[in-house]
């Protein structure tokens, strides 16, 4: 009979999500890990058959934990407004995980039309709750969501890596600016 695991599953994936929170998750090594689990990596791999089937939990844990952001930001009203600055806020308190999960060099470049779908789960739901909150169609509402994306993406990008600072009343400004020029454009107001 083989020998009972030292660690869950789970209790190997949290401390490798710890790890690529606090270092990223280059820093994510059978060493690392067996570090922070207080033990030899031996453990690890008597429940994972590589290190790269860790790296892909993290991933999963990390997109796992930037739902939790997004479901919050569809609750708030504007539901837009609010994914948007929950795609921010996730930025500045996990900035190694953001960095994980939208600053990683892609097997393959994507178009910035179809870049949305692929990155984020979620994107049926922001797509609707733009539909249905500014009464757009489907075209124009794709088209503000990618405008507004690569913007936030931006100031986003900037806090995960400590480039610039903002508070949250600046976010909110300068996202509202934006919105309320684009949406004017693509609604033909003047």
């Amino acid at each position: 009979m083989p020998p009972k695991c030292k660690f869950t599953r789970e209790e190997i994936i949290c401390a490798a999500l710890e790890i690529a929170r606090a270092e990223g998750a280059c820093a994510i090594t059978a060493r690392a890990l067996g570090a922070e689990l207080c033990s030899s990596s031996k453990p690890i791999f008597s429940v994972f058959e590589n290190m790269e089937e860790v790296q892909a939990e993290v991933q999963n844990a990390a997109k796992a934990l930037y739902a939790e952001y997004i479901k919050i930001g569809l609750q708030q009203e504007p539901a837009f407004k609010g994914v948007g600055m929950q795609y921010i806020l996730f930025a500045i308190k996990e900035p190694k995980l953001f960095q994980l999960l939208f600053m990683s060099e892609q097997p393959q470049k994507p178009s910035v039309t179809g870049i949305l779908p692929i990155i984020d789960e979620s994107y049926d739901q922001i797509l609707q709750s733009v539909q249905n909150g500014y009464g757009l169609d489907r075209q124009n509402a794709e088209n503000l969501y990618r405008h507004l994306w690569i913007y936030s993406h931006g100031i986003a990008v900037l806090c995960a890596t400590n480039m610039c600072s903002f508070t949250a009343e600046e976010i909110e400004k300068m996202m509202t600016e934006v919105f309320v020029g684009l949406l004017k454009e693509i609604k033909g107001d003047k």
